[in-house]
């Protein structure tokens, strides 16, 4: 799930909050760059002012990752496609540029990424930067699709890298956490646009586990979700199809995406936070309120969703040999608590990729992803949870809510030092350093 809306300033005192409602920060000040020339000299007169530098997108993330008290660069008016190459099936874009935007620019060029995640409402460079992802048995997260990069460095120069040009930085910053600079253009391979057929359906819990492997290893891109306190889930599978296309009604879209799964379930969060004791009967009655449906469309038109309710998440990557255990141990946990979860857990996978901090960097993986909605205490469910994922050696999501630290993942990412190593070496005086990074990456 992942969220909707923007990152945004607010208040005489210019303090910026984050899409969650859990992250603020008061920059020393905000800058909002309109060329790359333009954000090259900001980040050389931070420097010499002696204030950290972030660039934020639109404040997707749950953790810290962008929050400074130096500059903070806003990079909404570095949008839009640069070029596009169809001999080389790429696009080049400005690093300020919506997901969404580019989604429908693409298609009205008959163009298409391959992979995306199942909102679209960051900016390219938030998302690839923190490994936004869908689900998918062979295509992997968006920052996987990155063919080359533009950012700007510690000391104020611009570096482009790819497979062949830097391609040391290359490996790294396609996943670069905002630490090895700040991106301002991104080359993404596209692909004449397709079509999906989107197949969902409810489905008991204890037979998608059983059959976990099956539906993953026959569909293109599985993923499902379990509603807490029943033994419910529903399944999403998207595959290619040649058509025709059969999009979803305007009124049956309106009240399956909108009412219920929008407006319907805001209420139910709200009477769920007022009263705790009713989550598990809400969750019951909302677990069977959506029914199987089909429908083909273009790529963005089936992969994301509008997610206007507000909550909190954690996701973390555990191999994908070791899902059905986690998400059994998960259960179990719920169970024989006190937690009353009215948010689904969302589940999907990924293929290994050779990008140095991926979440599914050299190995297959799974993501189970944890919500609480926005206002309801979350530490203590997430606590438990966070407790089960890292006994499989769970790697968190970025962006996420997560307590991990340096000495954690340079246990499950094999590469971390070669990522930091870099880091050294583009940032020694860590001019891009704020907490968050102080405490994933080490100082």
């Amino acid at each position: 799930m992942s969220s909707t809306a923007s990152g945004k300033t607010s208040g005489a005192n210019g303090t910026w909050r984050n899409w969650g409602g859990n992250v603020a920060a008061r920059p020393a000040r905000q800058v909002a760059p309109a060329s790359v020339e333009e954000l090259a000299a900001a980040v050389r007169r931070a420097r010499e002012d002696g204030l950290k530098v972030k660039a934020v997108g639109t404040g997707h993330s749950f953790t810290s990752i962008a929050a400074t008290d130096g500059v903070l660069i806003r990079p909404q008016l570095l949008t839009g496609i640069r070029r596009i190459d169809r001999e080389a099936m790429t696009v080049t874009v400005e690093s300020g540029t919506p997901l969404k935007r580019l989604n429908a620019a693409l298609a009205r060029e008959g163009l298409s990424l391959t992979n995306m995640g199942d909102i679209m409402e960051q900016t390219v460079s938030g998302a690839t930067s923190t490994g936004t992802h869908g689900t998918g048995r062979e295509s992997a997260s968006i920052a996987a699709q990155i063919k080359g990069l533009e950012l700007v460095t510690a000391d104020g120069s611009v570096l482009c890298c790819s497979a062949q040009e830097n391609p040391e930085v290359f490996t790294a910053a396609r996943t670069g956490l905002g630490a090895l600079g700040v991106v301002t253009a991104i080359t993404f391979a596209v692909e004449p646009l397709f079509l999906l057929t989107a197949r969902e359906e409810p489905m008991p819990l204890e037979r998608v586990l059983a059959e976990f492997d099956q539906l993953w290893a026959e569909n293109e891109h599985f993923e499902f979700y379990w509603f807490p306190h029943t033994e419910n889930t529903t399944t999403k599978r998207n595959n290619r199809s040649l058509g025709p296309e059969r999009p979803v009604g305007r009124l049956a879209g309106w009240f399956e995406d909108e009412f219920l799964s929008n407006g319907v379930f805001q209420v139910a969060q709200w009477v769920g936070r007022a009263a705790p004791a009713t989550v598990p009967a809400i969750a019951r009655i909302s677990s069977r309120a959506l029914s199987a449906r089909s429908y083909t469309d273009i790529p963005y038109k089936v992969f994301t969703s509008p997610r206007r309710v507000r909550f909190v998440e954690m996701e973390y990557a555990v191999p994908r040999a070791a899902l059905v255990e986690t998400v059994c141990e998960l259960k179990a946990m719920v169970e024989r608590s006190n937690l009353r979860v009215g948010f689904p857990v969302e589940v999907r996978t990924a293929p290994a990729d050779d990008i140095t901090l991926s979440t599914a960097s050299g190995r297959d993986s799974a993501y189970v992803a944890v919500h609480m909605y926005r206002g309801t205490p979350y530490q203590a469910y997430f606590t438990a949870a966070e407790r089960i994922f890292t006994a499989h050696e769970g790697r968190p999501h970025w962006g996420k809510v997560h307590t991990r630290d340096a000495e954690y993942l340079a246990r499950v990412y094999p590469r971390f030092a070669e990522f930091t190593a870099l880091r050294d070496r583009l940032d020694p005086d860590r001019l891009f350093q704020n907490d968050y990074l102080r405490r994933v990456l080490g100082a």
